[in-house]
């Protein structure tokens, strides 16, 4: 059995340690306001996937809350790591107010602990199920392309701009830090070398180094790809891929404006949330080592189709598709999280069909043939109306016409599947006042967002009240 080989320990400064917990947790990155051998699960997660930090005397929104580690704590720790299995080297230090534990990426996957087997998922440890062991672990894979580096490719070649975009969009105020100690806290550095999810996302002309790296989005006119009237290449960052995309699904879907209290919202034909986790999970699971190929968004009269290269990942099945979380790029996964435009869990084919329904329109179609290709399908002809006529008293609700458009979407089918939703949420809060979100996920099917989002529209319809703390407290459902 080949053994893992003990990597030279590389302590890290205070610096580093505060440029890391102003990034906040991530797929290298967990806080941990105590010690606690429960720690052993975030051991085996990090080791299972790219090794990472653990910093103990952190809460989860980053503030230091201290903690100080005795000769005893760190016996313990190394203890909980040698009774992993393979027994992993972990690295405990003191830096400042904060102990850090290095993890490093292990070369004997899988590794597990007493309570199984681990894995990070964005700023989260999860539990493996039999399923993703077997998809994850059943061949040691080689070198990702988000992993490696190119030759002639420098810190010369690194846009600052596009660091200062990217920070500035993830929230996250690095002050004076250098280029190298924020790349390199991102871990798309290896070896003083830039590793291509680096690349893909900072680079001053992506398109230069990786050739491959653009999107095409298309407007169609009719239901075949005969006439195209909007096109739109994109050969650049991956940050910039995305806003682009959304802007030009945005430009070429009819919305209706409805108006709420005094403030006008406008709520396009198809979800933008279902469209945008569909871009997002197709720029994260891209084969970027296909050349000649092209991330395409085709909007057509009667849908919207967006397809990537490359498929499934290696060893997900038709299946367990939808049900199993696995990353093709680890890393460029990562830093869409840090930019808020994924969930800490993979649930992005479970959004996308909620967000279809609330709206009350078909369920998208996933296929795959070599490529992974995402359908949403536009509303018919015969559930589209203009909005002065008034079916059914809209006007009188407060929907009018938006400027763009004249033309407005059926709320029927929509408002009943959402008032369905309600019902039962206050049905299960009735039951049980101290019902967490999670549960009532759990429970209805939705996602923690679809549940928080349902709740805050009960609460402005004043149907439902949150009395005393979030943690503590209860429901309380008025009038029930």
């Amino acid at each position: 059995m080949k053994k893992q080989v003990r990597k030279k320990k590389n302590d890290i400064d205070s610096k580093r340690v505060k440029l890391l917990i102003r990034e906040g947790e991530s797929l290298t990155v967990e806080f941990k306001e105590k010690y606690t051998s429960k720690i052993d699960e975030d051991i085996v997660a990090f080791s299972n996937t790219k090794g990472g930090f653990i910093f103990l005397g952190v809460s989860d929104n980053g503030m230091v809350k201290g903690e100080k580690l005795t000769n005893e704590m760190k016996g313990n720790i190394n203890s909980l790591a040698r009774n992993c299995k393979p027994d992993i080297p972990v690295n405990a230090m003191q830096v400042g107010d904060v102990v850090v534990i290095e993890v490093p990426e292990g070369n004997e996957k899988p590794y597990y602990c007493g309570s199984g087997y681990f894995r990070r998922l964005n700023g989260n440890s999860q539990k493996m199920n039999h399923e993703e062991i077997r998809i994850m672990f059943s061949e040691n894979e080689v070198m990702p392309f988000e992993e490696k580096t190119l030759r002639d490719f420098s810190y010369d070649n690194i846009s600052r701009e596009k660091i200062i975009a990217f920070t500035k969009e993830a929230g996250i105020n690095i002050g004076r830090i250098s280029t190298v100690d924020f790349l390199k806290s991102l871990r798309v550095v290896n070896d003083s070398k830039i590793k291509n999810a680096g690349v893909l996302f900072f680079a001053k002309e992506v398109q230069k180094h990786i050739s491959q790296a653009q999107m095409t989005l298309i407007a169609f006119k009719g239901t075949k790809k005969l006439h195209i009237f909007d096109r739109l290449d994109v050969r650049d960052d991956l940050l910039t891929q995305f806003n682009e995309a959304i802007f030009f699904i945005k430009k070429h879907l009819n919305i209706r404006s409805e108006i709420k209290g005094v403030n006008r919202e406008d709520i396009y034909e198809i979800p933008i949330e279902a469209l945008r986790e569909a871009v997002v999970n197709a720029l994260m699971h891209r084969d970027y080592s296909v050349r000649g190929t092209s991330l395409m968004v085709e909007i057509f009269d009667d849908r919207v189709e967006i397809t990537n290269p490359g498929g499934l990942p290696k060893g997900l099945t038709r299946d367990s598709f939808g049900s199993v979380s696995i990353r093709r790029n680890e890393l460029i996964a990562d830093l869409f999280y840090r930019l808020d435009k994924v969930e800490r869990i993979g649930m992005g084919i479970q959004q996308m069909k909620e967000a279809m329904a609330l709206a009350g329109l078909k369920e998208p179609v996933f296929e795959t043939d070599g490529f992974f290709r995402a359908v949403f399908f536009r509303p018919k002809k015969e559930d589209i109306f203009p909005a002065r006529e008034g079916v059914d008293g809209l006007v009188e609700k407060g929907i009018e016409d938006s400027e763009t458009t004249p033309l407005v979407t059926s709320l029927k089918t929509r408002e009943n599947v959402r008032e369905k939703t309600r019902e039962k949420i206050i049905k299960l809060i009735k039951e049980n006042p101290k019902i967490t979100t999670k549960e009532l996920a759990d429970k209805t099917g939705l996602s923690v967002k679809g549940v928080e989002w349902n709740i805050k529209e009960l609460k402005d319809k004043g149907l439902l009240r949150r009395i005393g703390a979030d943690r503590g407290g209860y429901w309380e459902v008025v009038g029930g």
